[in-house]
C-alpha cells in the first residue's frame, strides 16, 4: 500500500510540473538553398523575422529589409520566411531565391517555404504567434510582410503589421 500511495505522490507531483516553454535558440530550420540553419547562432543578436511572398503588394519591402540587414549587420539579422499562407508566393525554393536576387538584390537568410498560419502553422510561427509560448504575443500574420522582433537574449520583443517600413523609426528605435 505504501508502495502505491509513494508511486501516486509522484505521478501527480510530476504532472504537476511547470511546462517548459520552448527557447527561440532551440530551432532549426533549413533555409531556401536546403542548408540547416541553427537558431542557436544567433545568440546575442536582434532578429527580425518576417513572412514575404513574392506576388504582394508589400514585396517592394524586400528592398528595405536588404538596407536594414547591412546598416545594422552587427547587431540584427534579418530573416524572411516565404510563405503561401495568403496565396502569394511562388512555388518553387529556386524561384524564390531567384526572384529576390534579381529584383530586391536579397542577400539576407531566406528560409524555406512555411505556413505561417493555420493548421499547417510551423512550429517557429507557432511560438511568434502564441502567448503561452513567447511570454506576451497571440498574434499571428494577418498578411505578408509581418515582422517580429526578437532581442538578445532570444525574447519577442515587438510584433509589427505588414504596413510598418522595415526602415521606420518604430523598428529602427529598438536595433
Amino acid at each position: 500500500m505504501k508502495n502505491i500511495l509513494i508511486l501516486a505522490l509522484t505521478l501527480l507531483l510530476v504532472s504537476m510540473a511547470p511546462f517548459k516553454k520552448p527557447s527561440f535558440y532551440e530551432f532549426k530550420m533549413n533555409t531556401l538553398e536546403g542548408k540547416l540553419f541553427d537558431f542557436q547562432s544567433l545568440k546575442g543578436k536582434k532578429v527580425l523575422l518576417v513572412n514575404v511572398a513574392s506576388r504582394c503588394g508589400y514585396t517592394s519591402q524586400y528592398a528595405d529589409l536588404q538596407k536594414l540587414s547591412e546598416q545594422y549587420k552587427d547587431k540584427l539579422v534579418v530573416i524572411g520566411f516565404p510563405s503561401n499562407s495568403f496565396f502569394q508566393e511562388l512555388n518553387e525554393s529556386d524561384s524564390i531565391a531567384t526572384f529576390c536576387k534579381r529584383n530586391y538584390g536579397v542577400t539576407f537568410t531566406m528560409m524555406e517555404k512555411i505556413d505561417v498560419k493555420g493548421s499547417n502553422q510551423h512550429p517557429l510561427y507557432k511560438w511568434l504567434s502564441d502567448k503561452d509560448l513567447n511570454g506576451w504575443n497571440d498574434k499571428s500574420p494577418s498578411w505578408n510582410f509581418n515582422k517580429y522582433l526578437v532581442n538578445e537574449k532570444g525574447e519577442l520583443l515587438k510584433y509589427f503589421g505588414s504596413g510598418t517600413k522595415p526602415l521606420s523609426k518604430e523598428i529602427t528605435d529598438l536595433i
